[in-house]
């Protein structure tokens, strides 16, 4: 898949796609359905398969000082895109320009004349422009004008009535209901990051850790979970994490420290992609470090008697 990170002076050749277009954090399954709309029209027009969204989030630009509120990072939404059959995905730069433009300038000068998109494919909610005044009506009529096409995929639940959104996935992951979040994704949720240095203190009780700082990833409850990673090498390891400011030895900033099963290696530096598939159970504090260790085995134990059934 080719990532392209502008829309200004574009050769032809990444011109000319049927697009989905929307913020699409988490790239949950209410998203697939808009990425399968374009698709329809890309495979109509013998197009390619194009996904418009940005970085920033726009929610971020609007709002500095936001609690961390994002699904994944560029490069999951990337990993997540691909199997969707997607050749582009245009990361366009939200940035004082893009922000400050009506939604008939979105339309004219991003979407027509910068990506000379052939078609549009949005949610039933989709709103763009100064001021979010811009509808998928809109858009229709602006597309009719310009010359593409627009396709308008009306609200998607589960048959049982999940809500298939980034908020409702946001309420999951809050209430610590993996198995909810992962049935809206339509897989489990993961946080990707780099491996850094802790305080070591798991070693010394033989429990050593991978610490994963969260950065701008909204913070799931805090707790312990049963996890599955996956190492820059490709390989999965099964493991328990604590996720949160653990109590016992307070943290300023939540971390994910990562406990990884039948594993010995230096991580330190490397991506870790671990995928939350079950919270066991709260944060607590423990009366020395032999509560915590005997705790630890037993949330180990836990965390593979649920591993084992996934």
């Amino acid at each position: 898949m080719q990532v392209v990170r502008d829309w200004r002076d574009l050769p032809d050749a990444e011109k000319g796609a049927a697009v989905a277009v929307g913020a699409f954090d988490g790239v949950h399954r209410g998203h697939q359905a808009v990425i399968a709309a374009a698709k329809a029209a890309a495979d109509r027009l013998g197009a390619p398969l194009g996904v418009v969204s940005f970085d920033p989030h726009p929610r971020r630009w609007f709002q500095k000082d936001a609690a961390p509120f994002r699904l994944m990072t560029a490069d999951q939404m990337t990993e997540a895109l691909g199997p969707l059959g997607v050749d582009i995905l245009y990361l366009l730069p939200f940035d004082a320009e893009m922000a400050g433009m009506s939604d008939a300038e979105f339309a004219e000068r991003v979407l027509a004349r910068g990506l000379g998109v052939r078609h549009a494919a949005v949610g039933f909610d989709f709103t763009f422009g100064k001021g979010r005044s811009g509808s998928p009506e809109a858009l229709r009529a602006y597309g009719e004008r310009l010359g593409f096409g627009v396709s308008t995929v009306q609200r998607l639940d589960d048959a049982d009535g999940l809500k298939l959104s980034s908020s409702a996935v946001r309420e999951a992951l809050k209430a610590g209901d993996m198995d909810r979040a992962a049935a809206i994704l339509g897989r489990p949720f993961a946080i990707r990051g780099e491996v850094i240095h802790g305080d070591k203190r798991g070693r010394t009780i033989g429990v050593p850790t991978a610490n994963v700082p969260l950065g701008d990833y909204m913070r799931p409850a805090y707790g312990v979970y049963a996890t599955r990673s996956r190492l820059a090498d490709g390989r999965v390891v099964d493991g328990v994490a604590s996720l949160g400011v653990r109590p016992m030895y307070a943290l300023e900033t939540p971390l994910l420290e990562v406990w990884l099963f039948d594993f010995d290696g230096d991580l330190y530096g490397q991506a870790l992609d671990t995928q939350l598939i079950a919270w066991l159970r709260g944060e607590e504090t423990f009366d020395g470090l032999d509560a915590l260790k005997t705790q630890i085995d037993a949330d180990a134990a836990a965390a593979r008697a649920v591993l084992k059934r996934s």
